[in-house]
């Protein structure tokens, strides 16, 4: 859906972006992620061409993008900013409709489809519609920077620290909604950002980026238990542990937990359940602190208790290390 082959960008002498090659797959959502200065947010900006590149070749949807206008190839990509971006003498409803209004939709169509973004997005249309964006808190000016990207329903959408500019306990809540927000699941999304717990919890893989190229590119649990070199390695030091519990899930340790064979009712289980939630679970009040699990597409009961989550976790990281 993305791709980026032999892409370098150069500013005088100094190479930006240096020869990456990049794929980001239908359906996908890949995070650029690296120290400020790596070359993330020009990469970014390079696929929707804010930024041309000085080498190599960008596909979007298959086609060579230096091979479209840059505004009609802005308008099949939905792009949120870290500031919104937001126009301050329209309403919210005319800033969500500004992309399906250059495509020429018709205007019963442009509000049907404000409406039904607004009020996914947890905004009464009929409340926030009319107002300015002045007169709405940051959580909520993101929420409109979002609608607007989806607007034209583009298969392709770039963000660009998109929660930067929230308070940590709103960027939370936002990122919440972000994950089930039925409109992205079909969206192919390549997003920068700075913080690696954003990145774990959005990322289906993350590129981790230093000095213009590509380090590594893998998922969360790629990068953390199999690192390309030191730099891999080092990264993620300071919160690794919380990292590692949240990019592991039940599935993968799965085979290292305790069979249980008693007749006691088992409880199904997602097998993408991260480590770390299944600790929550586990350690919430007035909930068992022992659970006997299955899941889909096994026909073996197991024991799940903190003891045995930590036990098949340290397993798992052996085997990893010595892979």
């Amino acid at each position: 859906m993305i791709a980026l082959e032999q892409v370098s960008k150069l500013y005088g002498q100094t190479k930006a972006v240096d020869n990456i090659s990049l794929t980001v797959n239908e359906g996908q959502t890949v995070v650029l992620l690296g120290t400020s200065g790596c070359g993330k947010t020009t990469t970014l900006r390079m696929v929707n061409r804010l930024i041309d590149c000085s080498a190599g070749t960008i596909s979007v949807n298959g086609q060579n993008i230096m091979q479209q206008q840059p505004e009609t190839l802005r308008r099949s990509i939905g792009y949120v900013l870290q500031h919104t971006g937001l126009f301050p003498h329209y309403t919210i409803a005319q800033n969500v409709g500004i992309v399906p209004k250059l495509l020429g939709w018709l205007p019963q169509k442009i509000t049907e489809r404000t409406h039904a973004l607004l009020a996914k997005l947890q905004l009464d249309p009929a409340k926030y519609g009319p107002l300015f964006p002045h007169q709405l808190s940051g959580g909520q000016q993101q929420r409109v920077g979002l609608a607007r990207a989806l607007a034209a329903d583009p298969p392709v959408l770039l963000m660009d620290e998109p929660f930067g500019a929230l308070d940590p306990v709103t960027r939370s809540g936002i990122r919440r909604e972000f994950k089930h927000l039925d409109e992205l699941k079909r969206k192919t999304i390549l997003m920068v950002t700075h913080d690696v717990q954003e990145a774990f919890e959005l990322g289906d893989e993350i590129c981790l980026m230093d000095k213009g190229k590509i380090v590594q590119q893998g998922k969360p649990s790629h990068l953390l238990f199999r690192p390309a070199n030191k730099f891999v390695q080092t990264f993620f030091n300071e919160q690794r542990f919380l990292l590692e519990l949240q990019s592991l899930t039940l599935a993968d340790i799965w085979n290292q937990l305790p069979i249980h064979v008693d007749p006691i009712p088992a409880e199904t289980m997602e097998a993408k359940t991260s480590l770390f939630n299944l600790m929550e679970k586990l350690s919430a009040p007035n909930q068992p602190t022992t659970l006997m699990a299955s899941i889909h597409g096994s026909d073996i009961n197991r024991q799940i208790d903190l003891p045995a989550i930590l036990n098949a976790f340290t397993q798992y990281k052996n085997k990893a290390s010595h892979e």
